[in-house]
């Protein structure tokens, strides 16, 4: 536990220095595709004296000068499979979005789906016998807080205090400089196996960058995509990827679950090329132009060209109409909300006071899909898109962009983690069989 606190701290310093000096990358690491931009600090983005960000208002102090994507290689539902292809699909991306910027960037802060999260609630409160809260009582009360054994070959990926409470007042975020005899908090912990995010950090510096962050694409998507009544209230953002479909729910402006199903919108296209007998990058065309998932008596009149190169006259001409397309394709699609359903309701989703639900990630343009979503999974459903951030190029705009906007905005404004905080080193947390309650459940 000690070597990963100290390596978040270490990340968090490098951070520091990046912002010091004005410029760093977003690395957003996917099944599909491999985008990178290069954000520049402005003055309202520097650092002020106390180590927090100047100004948010109207925008994040940054702004991109840089972007570039490429076809992802190596990586399957969110984890790196092959090193030495991502490394160089991420230098290529790197490359390009660094001559665009004509800026040279030595760190960067990264995202990735997949990884087996999961996630626990964790409590503690101390006495303060009517002291004031100072940094070292925050630091006290997360120390304090039971650390499930969370398993050989788990690291934790992000850990956040997001709610603390004074003797009986609640939904405090910042209890510093106020008084009190009790003080508690509840705490947001996030594991992912360990070996896909060494993966991850290898391949960075095998790039000659230093790792100044790492995030969880599910936490970052639902930054950049759920408003903020949206964020406050409680909403779930669903970010259906190319391998990955990531589920983050928010609360109080807070990510307080996430989760991944190992399928998306790759999977989708692998069906229509085996339903079609086409190669992958034919079926990838005819999903984007054509696909769907509600038939009407149209669509049996529609016939699409399925087109092909294998110089057998007869094969290369045929057709078929959308509504086989749609039968195609729509149960996969069902099966991937089946799933995000059962994950919502593992999660004790059905009782946040909210329950909006925001599709966002490449898989949301596809016709109907709000629809039968909301049907599947019985709420209020809305496409998302990321937030406009400055500098922003047009084509990097799309819901595809979600994590990576996500990120940017992580980079410029981190929430506190446990690692923010100077814990004693004679305090760090004991592992304790506790179990992770569904805290959110009894809290909100």
């Amino acid at each position: 536990m000690t070597d990963l606190y100290q390596s978040q701290r270490a990340m968090r310093q490098m951070r520091q220095q990046a912002m010091q000096r004005g410029v760093i990358a977003i690395l957003d690491v996917g099944s599909s595709k491999i985008a990178c931009l290069v954000l520049r600090f402005d003055g309202t983005g520097r650092l002020s004296k106390d180590g927090t960000i100047g100004s948010m208002a109207g925008q994040s102090g940054f702004r991109v000068v840089g972007a570039a994507t490429t076809r992802s290689r190596g990586v399957q539902f969110g984890e790196i499979t092959a090193m030495q292809e991502t490394e160089r699909a991420i230098r290529t991306a790197l490359q390009a979005a660094q001559k665009m910027a004509d800026i040279r960037v030595d760190h960067v802060i990264a995202c990735f789906s997949g990884a087996g999260p999961r996630s626990y609630g964790l409590d503690a409160t101390i006495d303060l016998e009517g002291q004031m809260v100072t940094e070292a009582e925050v630091a006290r009360v997360l120390t304090a807080c039971d650390v499930p054994d969370y398993g050989v070959g788990r690291e934790v990926l992000h850990a956040q205090p997001v709610n603390f409470a004074l003797d009986h007042r609640s939904g405090l975020s910042d209890p510093r400089g106020q008084l009190g005899q009790a003080l508690s908090v509840d705490m947001h912990m996030l594991t992912v196996d360990a070996d896909a995010i060494q993966h991850l950090v290898h391949c960075i510096k095998r790039c000659d960058l230093e790792l100044a962050g790492i995030a969880s694409s599910a936490y970052v998507s639902g930054i950049s995509s759920l408003v903020e009544d949206e964020q406050e209230l409680g909403a779930a953002c669903i970010d259906l990827g190319g391998g990955t479909t990531s589920i983050s729910i928010f609360m109080k402006k807070h990510m307080i679950f996430a989760d991944t199903v190992k399928m998306g919108g790759d999977h989708i296209t692998a069906d229509i090329s085996m339903g079609l007998g086409v190669p992958m990058a034919n079926a990838e065309r005819i999903k984007t132009f054509y696909g769907g998932v509600h038939a009407t008596g149209m669509d049996d009149r529609e016939r699409i060209d399925i087109g092909g190169d294998t110089g057998d006259w007869e094969h290369d001409r045929r057709t078929v109409s959308r509504a086989e397309l749609i039968g195609i394709m729509r149960p996969r699609v069902e099966e991937i909300l089946e799933e995000v359903r059962i994950r919502l309701d593992a999660a004790g989703f059905d009782n946040l006071p909210s329950q909006q639900i925001v599709l966002t990630g490449g898989g949301n343009q596809i016709p109907g899909l709000d629809g039968l979503a909301s049907r599947i999974l019985g709420q209020q459903v809305r496409l998302g898109r990321p937030l406009r951030v400055h500098g922003l190029p047009q084509a990097a705009t799309g819901a595809g962009f979600a994590s990576a906007v996500g990120l940017a905005l992580f980079a410029a404004h981190p929430q506190d983690e446990w690692w923010d905080f100077e814990i004693p080193v004679d305090r760090y947390p004991a592992r304790s069989l506790k179990r992770a309650v569904k805290w959110f459940k009894d809290n909100w």
